[in-house]
């Protein structure tokens, strides 16, 4: 079984590094530009660049599905990277294929607000996917860069589900049965995902959880059993949004970045302005053993569990990763 974790943005740290190992985490999706633009953006390529050469035996960088089963092979954790906001494209079309010619593979298109692509989740209005968003996931078609639209509004989530050549992913999110958070998607989100042949990881960031740090393993096993009868147990994975070792001056970039000289973080409640305790079942990297044993009490196969935590990923990624042979039109 190959075990990833299809979404982190930790404090990177050797430490972190050797918990991947200890924990037996194959491969981090890892949020390397909430707000950056292109420059700053390579800036983040570059510390990665860095931290590889740094840790050769933890932690390589995976540009496709065979580098996760190489680093396995290798005992090391892959590292996949993406961007959780289109502003390392700016408003130029070709700067997609450069993001993944470095080495990005995912790429929200939008990020809680509007963007130049598509409408975020704490706007009012959801317009949809814009005429810039169009071309866009054309040609993140093209090179494959896989689309997500975690943080996207329903209608424009929903129309990228429909424009799109190819599955996209909501690779950190829950469904609203479940908790009614404004970032949770609805069921109709998730069916059509689904029928598309994409792929929902489920996240464990207390904020999206029902009862929040208090959620228990029950709990989040059961919601994935259920969500498993709505979207099918091979649609469905892991999208933690460990946040690990960030100091609460993060939330504010993650949520604000410099669209506004005001804290608002969408939610309204003081409460939410720093980074809430984890569950106790889920600390860090070397916790994942506890779902997939609660993922097994809850009833699933051997098989199914191995599904969850990371193998239905890996088809996901041999499959949206590559280039696209049909030519640009």
């Amino acid at each position: 079984m190959h075990l990833i974790d299809n979404l982190q943005y930790a404090n990177w740290s050797e430490k972190i590094f050797r918990q991947m190992r200890d924990g037996g985490v194959d491969a981090v999706h890892v949020t390397i530009a909430y707000h950056e633009n292109f420059r700053e953006t390579v800036a983040n390529f570059e510390s990665w660049n860095r931290w590889f050469e740094r840790y050769p035996d933890l932690i390589c960088h995976a540009r496709t599905g065979d580098d996760v089963r190489a680093a396995k092979r290798d005992d090391r954790t892959a590292i996949i990277f993406g961007f959780q906001n289109p502003s390392p494209i700016e408003d130029d079309i070709g700067l997609v294929e450069i993001c993944y010619t470095l080495g990005a593979r995912f790429m929200q298109l939008s990020y809680n607000n509007q963007s130049l692509l598509a409408t975020g989740c704490y706007e009012a209005e959801d317009p949809g996917i814009t005429r810039m968003g169009r071309q866009v996931i054309k040609e993140m078609n093209r090179v494959g860069l896989v689309v997500d639209m975690s943080h996207s509004a329903d209608r424009s989530t929903l129309e990228a589900i429909e424009i799109s050549e190819r599955p996209i992913a909501i690779t950190h999110a829950n469904p609203s049965f479940w908790h009614p958070a404004l970032r949770n998607k609805s069921d109709t989100v998730l069916k059509e995902l689904a029928a598309s042949g994409g792929m929902l990881g489920f996240s464990l960031y207390p904020h999206h959880l029902k009862d929040k740090t208090a959620c228990t393993l029950d709990s989040f096993c059961n919601m994935i059993a259920r969500t498993a009868d709505l979207m099918g147990a091979d649609r469905i994975g892991l999208g933690s949004d460990l946040c690990q070792d960030q100091p609460d001056s993060v939330v504010e970039w993650m949520r604000v970045g410099r669209w506004s000289k005001e804290i608002d973080y969408g939610e309204g409640s003081a409460c939410d302005a720093g980074f809430p305790p984890m569950p106790d079942w889920f600390r860090d990297n070397r916790d994942f053993g506890n779902i997939a044993a609660g993922l097994l009490k809850a009833g699933f196969s051997e098989e199914e569990t191995a599904g969850v935590m990371g193998e239905n990923w890996l088809r996901f990624y041999d499959a949206g990763f590559s280039k696209s042979e049909t030519a640009p039109g």
